[in-house]
């Protein structure tokens, strides 16, 4: 089913206008009415302006205001007849239903969920169950999902996804809620995509499905996860008619039953890192200091007072503490 937008004129005022004329001239007419009936016994105008007061209220349904970014989807005995999208004030069959099966859903999004006052929270309970259709941009976020990554690793990640409705008629009649619809297919795409990803860089991890290992990661590639988590949502609510403008990770980390076992992994991964660099500048000063030492004909060393230098320096060198110098009066042999 696709959009049908209503370029109805907005004749709400004139309308208006014609009813509260109606109105009065009916109370008018039931008082001069019964002045009638008195005098001659003819009850015709007081039946009629009677009959206009209890039921001239049914007109003025027809009447509708529209903000901006707001739309109305109206039906005619269950058959879809349009959309009014443009703001303004309208008048429309008053037989006319305005259909938002959303109405009532409160998710945790902008403008769905409140911390205000109770007179406050009624306010937002009666615009909440309004039939109007909201165009704006809306952001939903979902509770945090618990979700093993390629390596079988337990994580905890959460997003925060921009969306808006495009097609009124699609959202309204194409699924039974739209906003349920898409938080379901929101956490169902973001199961599908991190499974793909570990949370740190492994070795030997495919990421993009093109047969060779990657660098991709949850940690280190958010952009990139984000982007495709966008597109799976999109494609899942489609015919929604929903647009995913934008999806961030908003939260990640590891599962509380292995964060401590894989911070001693980082830990110990970065201290072996650490020493790996330390080895290798202490080799590189020694084989300087070596060097230097022939060039300068300082001293000349056979190879057992090299191999004792070496040991000294890189123990100086390599060493958590400072040396602590030891005096030999002796000789080496």
């Amino acid at each position: 089913m696709k959009e049908k937008v209503l370029t109805t004129k907005k004749n709400g005022m004139g309308a208006l206008f014609v009813f509260l004329l109606l109105y009065a001239a009916a109370i008018a007419g039931c008082i001069g009415g019964g002045f009638l009936i008195e005098a001659d016994g003819t009850p015709l105008v007081f039946i009629v302006c009677f009959i206009y007061v209890m039921l001239g209220w049914i007109p003025m349904t027809g009447l509708k205001v529209l903000k901006p970014q707001e739309a109305l989807v109206l039906t005619l005995f269950g058959k879809y007849i349009g959309t009014l999208r443009e703001p303004g004030f309208y008048f429309v069959n008053p037989f006319c239903t305005a259909v938002n099966p959303a109405a009532k859903t409160q998710l945790n999004q902008s403008g769905d969920v409140s911390n205000k006052s109770a007179s406050a929270a009624n306010a937002d309970a009666a615009a909440a169950a309004s039939k109007k259709i909201s165009l704006k941009i809306m952001t939903l976020n979902n509770s945090r999902q618990k979700i093993n990554d390629c390596l079988g690793n337990p994580i905890e990640i959460g997003i925060a996804v921009t969306w808006k409705i495009t097609d009124t008629a699609k959202a309204v009649f194409n699924v039974d809620n739209y906003k349920e619809f898409l938080s379901l297919q929101c956490d169902s795409a973001l199961r599908n995509i991190v499974r793909l990803y570990p949370y740190d860089v492994a070795p030997n991890v495919d990421t993009t499905g093109d047969g060779e290992a990657d660098e991709g990661s949850l940690r280190g590639s958010s952009d990139v996860v984000a982007g495709r988590i966008r597109g799976e949502i999109q494609q899942r609510v489609e015919e929604a008619g929903i647009e995913v403008i934008e999806s961030r990770i908003t939260y990640l980390a590891y599962a509380p039953e292995i964060a401590a076992v894989m911070l001693q992994r980082q830990q110990a991964s970065a201290i072996i890192d650490a020493r790996k660099m330390i080895v290798d500048g202490a080799v590189g000063m020694v084989e300087m200091a070596l060097e230097r030492l022939n060039e300068k004909q300082v001293v000349t060393l056979d190879e057992e007072r090299k191999a004792a230098m070496v040991s000294n320096l890189l123990v100086v060198l390599c060493g958590n503490h400072d040396a602590q110098p030891v005096v030999n009066s002796g000789s080496l042999y």
